[in-house]
């Protein structure tokens, strides 16, 4: 029997070249948001809505309903607006069930000894091979570490919601230098990835347009392995390593990734306003080497 065929649309924020998704099924009018940005700007210190409430406003236009609220891993480029959707809709928030070893990991980063590294944040955690549904549409959970611990893949029907396990072919694969971030996992987790049909629809998390070109978020599971620039000439794992690391050692740390892990690890929710009324992100410095200065 042929997958069912979600409606799937895709959000894409300029500021942070994030893509974030509206999943849902034609039948029942249920969806699920995945990897709502939450607006930041980091000159000024602001945040908005802007975002999640244009994702809100489709969802009313089409008479959706929301069943969940689901992240891919915690992002280090964005704020997290599950927080915030979860407030509007009601919709339970989901994440990977190892947000915890990132949590202990950051939890130290931080120096917050009392922060709860238990996954309480969310109201939900997903292991690898979990299942369940969006109306009638079923959902299968891989995990797919590399990037981060505990990024993970949403395989909604004949779609999959891989975020920075794969790009667009021609713009490659994520990145792995991160804490707790390997190389060897990832090409692991992309070898799941495409023993998936190779008429299974990919969704990527970020769209960086090289040279410029319009933003693009869909391909197939067919076209990443023939064409995707770091898969299709990387015949073994050892290959796929060493491009993977060179590529990685010659990246600048993300912007938001000091101020953004803080929020994400924490369910998307802000700091809480201390007593002048403002609240306040902590940025630890000198936590990372290789800073070109120049």
């Amino acid at each position: 029997m042929e997958p069912k065929a979600p409606t799937v649309k895709a959000f894409f924020d300029k500021r942070t070249f994030s893509v974030q998704y509206v999943v849902s099924d034609p039948q029942t009018r249920k969806c699920a948001i995945i990897d709502p940005v939450l607006d930041y700007d980091e000159k000024s210190g602001a945040t908005a809505t802007k975002n999640a409430d244009t994702i809100l406003d489709y969802v009313n236009a089409n008479d959706l309903a929301v069943e969940w609220i689901l992240d891919t891993h915690p992002h280090a480029d964005h704020f997290s607006a599950a927080r915030y959707l979860k407030s509007r809709t009601g919709a339970p928030t989901a994440i990977g069930s190892r947000i915890t070893e990132v949590q202990e990991l950051w939890r130290d980063f931080y120096n917050w000894p009392d922060f709860p590294a238990d996954g309480s944040q969310w109201d939900h955690l997903f292991a690898e091979g979990d299942t369940f549904s969006i109306g009638t549409v079923p959902v299968r959970v891989l995990f797919s570490p590399g990037h981060t611990l505990a990024s993970i893949t949403y395989v909604i029907g004949d779609a999959a919601f891989v975020h920075d396990t794969l790009f667009m072919p021609d713009s490659g694969t994520a990145r792995c230098d991160f804490p707790g971030g390997s190389a060897s996992r990832l090409w692991n987790s992309i070898q799941q990835i495409l023993s998936l049909p190779d008429d299974t629809r990919v969704f990527v998390g970020h769209d960086y347009q090289p040279d410029g070109r319009e933003p693009l978020w869909e391909s197939t599971v067919a076209e990443q392995k023939a064409t995707n620039t770091h898969i299709s000439r990387c015949k073994t794992e050892s290959d796929f390593v060493a491009i993977r690391e060179g590529r990685d050692k010659t990246l600048p740390m993300p912007k938001l990734i000091l101020h953004a892990l803080q929020v994400n690890i924490n369910g998307g929710r802000l700091p809480e306003p201390e007593d002048n009324g403002a609240a306040y992100l902590k940025l630890p410095l000198n936590m990372f080497g290789g800073t070109a200065w120049d």
